[in-house]
Formats: structure tokens, sequence, C-alpha cells
């Protein structure tokens, strides 16, 4: 089993995406590469994001890009929907240097790499959310979210075990 964690705005429709997707063993709504190990206090300067524990037999980080892409604005920066602000920036970060290497080769081979605004980096610093923050959209089927809602369930009913990319 492996991690990588992935930022495409607010991480309420992120992880309700993400949790659903094939070969995802497990998610958890955090903060990405912030300077500090506390929810409390000023911003500083993480990416909401969604820790994703995946079996790398049934999926890879290029179908994981893949997904990503189907819920982002790859060139929008610092908004996803009506969330403004830089902790709304799209990213993917990893522990593993050859996740990020991955990940960076899946944008460099897209026609439009040039315009994507997606930050692609090692991860430094990761905290939970709070528990409210925690698979909110399961919990709280209304709540608002920047991906549409037939998005958000595409691939619920998909067999673990059949990749897509």
């Amino acid at each position: 089993m492996e991690t990588i964690y992935l930022a495409g705005g607010c991480l309420w429709g992120v992880q309700e995406f993400v949790r659903t997707l094939p070969g995802v063993l497990s998610t958890e709504a955090g903060r990405a590469n912030g300077t500090t190990d506390t929810l409390d206090g000023e911003y500083d300067g993480y990416a909401e994001c969604v820790k994703t524990t995946f079996d790398p037999d049934v999926v890879t980080v290029e179908d994981l890009m893949g997904y990503l892409f189907e819920i982002i604005d790859p060139y929008s920066i610092n908004q996803q929907g009506i969330d403004v602000g830089e902790k709304y920036r799209t990213g993917v970060y990893s522990e593993e240097s050859r996740h990020v290497m991955e990940a960076q080769a899946f944008i460099d081979r897209r026609s439009d790499a040039k315009r994507i605004a997606v930050e692609v980096k090692p991860l430094t610093n990761y905290v939970r959310s709070a528990d409210e923050h925690q698979d909110r959209l399961t919990r709280c089927p209304d709540d608002y979210c920047h991906i549409p809602k037939d998005l958000l369930t595409k691939y619920q009913n998909v067999s673990s075990s059949k990749r897509l990319f």
C-alpha cells in the first residue's frame, strides 16, 4: 500500500470523489505543506488535501492524476469553483520521490502542460483536519461542493480491480 496527497480545492468534495475510486483503500481530510503542526492559529500556507492510501497493483499514480484532472480546473490558480484562496490550490504531494516524478511526468506529457497550475511537490508537512471535515459529504450530502454530484459518484460502483486509464 502507498500514500499520496491530492489537493483539488475544497477537501470535502475531493475526499468524497477519491474514496470511491478503484484501488483506493482509505482517505483522510487534511492539510499539506503548511509550516505548523496545528489546526489553530493563522493560515500557514497549507493546501487542503486528501491523504489517499491506495493499492498500486490496482491504481497507479498516473491513474490517480487522471481522476484528479476530472474534478479540477487545472489552469486555475488558488481557486476551484467559488472557493478562492491559496488553501484551495490544486496539488499533488508525496513523501515518495517516485510519486512526485510520476505526477510531474503525467503533466509534462499533456499538450497543455505549460498552462497547468497544479503544484507537484514533495510532502514536507501533513496535518489531519478536524473530525467535522472527515467524510463531510458522506455525513452531510447536501452541504456545498464545487464538484457536480453526478461526478462525485461516477466511480462508486466500479469494480476495485478495474483500471479506467
